[in-house]
Formats: C-alpha cells, structure tokens, sequence
C-alpha cells in the first residue's frame, strides 16, 4: 500500500475590496493550493451573491494563519455593509 503524498499547508491573507470602496483584510489558513482555489471560485462568490453586491475584488496573499469560520464571518460583515452604503 503505497502511502499518500502530504499536501503542503500555506498560511495565506485575504484582503476584499468593493466597488463602494469597503475593504478588509483578515489572516486564513487552507491545506492546499486547491482549497485556495476553492474558496475564491466557490465560498467568496457565494458570499458576494449573498451581500447582493457587484464589483467585489479579492486579493490573497501569503500571511499568518486563522480561523476559518472568522474568516467568512468577517468577509461577510464587509460585504453586507457595502451594500448598505450602496442603499
């Protein structure tokens, strides 16, 4: 039985940046290369869609590590009050 390879873990940084000019940055952690892809092709897009929003940028950089949950907790909270100053 051959054992499996480890997936290297990098400590990344995201910072969201919207079309009102909110932004913010908070410290993650993902397992793999593909869980970053992950996040940005699938959880940042929900979230976006989630804050009725349009024009929303992310920048993920290398960074220390965090908690996940904060993480879209936090992404969340600045993408629901651009749009409360686009209303």
């Amino acid at each position: 039985m051959a054992a499996e390879a480890q997936q290297p873990e990098f400590p990344y940084s995201v910072t969201i940046e919207t079309s009102t000019g909110t932004s913010t940055s908070v410290p993650i952690a993902f397992l793999t290369r593909q869980q970053v892809e992950s996040f940005v092709q699938s959880d940042f897009k929900r979230l976006v869609e989630e804050a009725g929003i349009k024009g929303a940028r992310i920048l993920v950089e290398r960074a220390e590590t965090a908690d996940y949950s904060k993480v879209l907790s936090e992404i969340s909270t600045c993408l629901h009050s651009a749009k409360a100053k686009v209303a």
